[in-house]
């Protein structure tokens, strides 16, 4: 096959909602892509943080082979085993103790707001709840998960959206409690925003939320669906901060390439908010995702993916700073574990991404200014000096 011709095609047919660069992938092996060509690409983007074993992992694929086999779907008017299976292995890794599984992040993003409100309007007696954001942030697309966006060009095209959604700063505890007031039933974070720039949050700021909700009985929810599942070296982000939420979202990497997401609930927000009726989805917990489900957790326990993250990244840290020492339009580098992001300056961000491009390394774009790196956790030590490497040379507009 040729890449001309079938980017041509593709754009008669599909919706033009991406600006695509011009590379056609065929296969991927480990941590490299291949293109309809032939050539050979390492991958630090994992598309969008989701493939986080690399590609064409062994007994990743054979489990959904085996699933495919036996059952793919019956819908939810019924048990089944897998999804019993995956309930229990996410909540033994997550602390959490009710799950509710969904096709993707932006549902689970949904579903965490209707319980959120569902809690509170159990509480009080009556609807018409507010919601608290984060401005920078990013929640998805869908008209929920898009009224809690903080960035208003994604928002205003669609507007009215959700009413009652109200926007503090990250990190600033103050611009919080001036928005506080009777309605407020949840307030959302990203305990490391990823589409706004990689801005992790700091410790003080989520545990002053965490004080904050318990004070007013409301509903704490992180948004976990880009840096969960390992990307910082833990599960999820929160348990390296110490700060336990009451709602949290998970899809990307839970499913490493099959879609599937989740939001999860305390014990409190469970016993309080969604009931039979309140809310549902017809794929949602199908037997072949929670399969894939159940594998990743296996793989990652059984691979140590964590430790292996917590390991390795001092090392992609320092080669990321010396890049960052080498290039003065380079202006900062910040991120934890395998969820990095160096700052430019003076210099569009597209432009190193199709050079790297060109140079067979792929690396993706956040807040408009950061180029993001967020490689398959199954990376090692030569992958990064590779990556180091080829990203050298496309900074230097080699």
């Amino acid at each position: 096959m040729k890449t001309n011709p079938c980017i041509e095609q593709s754009e008669q047919n599909i919706l033009h909602t991406y600006n695509r660069f011009p590379v056609v992938f065929e296969k991927g092996d480990g941590v490299y892509l291949y293109d309809v060509e032939g050539r050979k690409y390492l991958d630090f983007a994992a598309g969008i943080a989701v493939n986080a074993l690399g590609y064409n992992h062994p007994s990743f694929t054979r489990a959904l082979q085996e699933q495919s086999q036996k059952l793919i779907h019956i819908s939810n008017l019924y048990y089944n085993v897998p999804m019993i299976e995956a309930g229990s292995r996410i909540l033994g890794i997550s602390g959490m103790d009710k799950v509710f599984f969904t096709n993707s992040g932006t549902e689970a993003i949904e579903g965490a707001l209707k319980a959120a409100k569902k809690y509170a309007s159990s509480r009080d007696g009556r609807a018409g709840h507010s919601i608290i954001a984060m401005n920078h942030s990013f929640h998805g697309r869908s008209v929920g998960a898009l009224s809690v966006t903080g960035t208003p060009a994604y928002r205003e095209p669609f507007e009215p959206l959700m009413s009652g959604v109200k926007f503090a700063d990250f990190n600033d505890f103050d611009s919080v409690i001036a928005l506080m007031d009777d309605s407020v039933c949840a307030i959302i974070v990203e305990p490391i925003q990823g589409e706004g720039g990689i801005y992790p949050a700091s410790p003080e700021f989520l545990q002053n939320l965490r004080k904050l909700c318990d004070e007013k009985d409301i509903l704490l929810i992180f948004d976990e669906i880009q840096c969960g599942m390992g990307r910082t070296g833990y599960y999820f982000a929160w348990q390296e901060y110490g700060v336990k939420p009451d709602i949290m979202t998970c899809a990307k990497a839970l499913g490493c390439g099959f879609p599937v997401g989740a939001f999860l609930l305390n014990a409190k927000a469970a016993s309080s908010s969604l009931v039979p009726g309140d809310h549902g989805s017809t794929y949602g917990g199908n037997p072949l995702a929670c399969a894939a489900v159940s594998q990743v957790i296996d793989i990652f326990e059984q691979e140590n993916l964590t430790g292996h993250v917590r390991e390795l990244t001092p090392y992609l840290e320092e080669q990321l700073d010396k890049l960052a020492e080498s290039f003065p339009f380079i202006k900062a580098r910040r991120g934890k574990g395998f969820m990095q992001g160096l700052v430019l300056e003076d210099i569009p961000v597209g432009q190193i991404i199709s050079r790297a491009l060109e140079n067979q390394l792929l690396v993706i774009s956040a807040g408009g200014n950061v180029l993001r790196l967020v490689p398959p956790l199954v990376i090692e030590k030569e992958q990064i000096d590779e990556m180091a490497e080829k990203l050298r040379d496309s900074l230097a507009g080699n």
